[in-house]
């Protein structure tokens, strides 16, 4: 069965880069670019993890997150937050609504694969 992740993102070259990579992995990797229909895309596509880009059109990340943690079927579902912004409010605020993993941008793709996969292992009991 394929590893999947959902990456809600807007930005076209951030998009490409994170799902060439996962891909090459051998996850399968599901794009949405939007804020405002996140929570209800997350929720339909169930992926075993997800990449959260703070600043959206629509809505913030910090919004989803609060609202996907709210959610008894996403409560535990394992986040990696991104940000441009590495500002320690922005980190305590994600730690707040219960991120999994807070990274700021321009990450290693190193960085991130490594992450994905300690989220995806943790969660599946792996770790």
């Amino acid at each position: 069965m394929s590893k999947s992740v959902m990456l809600v993102e807007d930005e076209p070259n951030i998009i490409e880069a994170i799902s060439f990579l996962l891909e090459r992995d051998g996850w399968t990797v599901r794009i949405h670019s939007q804020g405002h229909d996140a929570v209800e895309a997350v929720q339909r596509v169930a992926p075993d993890v997800l990449v959260l880009d703070v600043m959206l059109p629509g809505r913030s990340g910090f919004e989803i997150l609060r609202d996907l943690r709210r959610d008894a079927a996403t409560r535990d579902l394992p986040i990696l937050m991104l940000t441009a912004r590495g500002q320690t409010k922005d980190r305590e605020l994600a730690e707040s609504y219960g991120v999994s993993h807070f990274m700021t941008k321009p990450f290693s793709n190193d960085d991130m694969l490594s992450t994905v996969r300690d989220l995806y292992a943790a969660s599946a009991g792996e770790a």
